[in-house]
């Protein structure tokens, strides 16, 4: 079962905030699945907003065909040097076109840049998340799983 934003968030603050930290606005990379099964790797900007995470792309772009076939997808937000830095985030999930008009011009006034008309956007839904941060002492690991029905 995969949820929006806004259920994770409720379900899991504390790792909620700090995956927002680390996605919103910042490039990640996202992964998905080719047409031979095989894995492909793209750097894209979530945008966290209205409850949902979302990624805007080009309509040609091999991302979203992989998307559009099998919407299975990671998303990593990754350190920022190689003590870990401030940490890092992985969401997994699926991925759903957005078509609505509606929501696309709620998604377009909450994104952190001016996305193009012809961008494509995706909500990126949650099936499970991890945040890991780094010490002295080694990973602290939290992790969070949707309940499967």
């Amino acid at each position: 079962m995969t949820v929006n934003w806004a259920e994770f968030e409720g379900a899991a603050p504390e790792l909620a905030a700090f995956g927002r930290g680390r996605l919103a606005g910042r490039v990640s990379y996202l992964a998905t699945v080719r047409a031979d099964g095989g894995p492909r790797v793209h750097p894209v900007t979530p945008q966290v907003g209205g409850g949902r995470l979302y990624v805007y792309m080009e309509p040609t772009s091999p991302k979203g065909h992989d998307l559009h076939r099998d919407p299975r997808f990671a998303l990593h937000g990754g350190v920022e040097d190689n003590d870990g830095g401030a940490g890092e985030f992985i969401v997994h999930g699926r991925a759903e076109l957005i078509t609505d008009p509606h929501v696309r011009a709620e998604c377009d006034s909450l994104a952190s840049y001016t996305p193009r008309e012809r961008y494509i956007l995706f909500e990126l839904r949650i099936e499970r998340a991890l945040g890991t941060t780094y010490s002295d002492d080694g990973p602290i690991r939290k992790q969070w799983r949707s309940e499967s029905k």
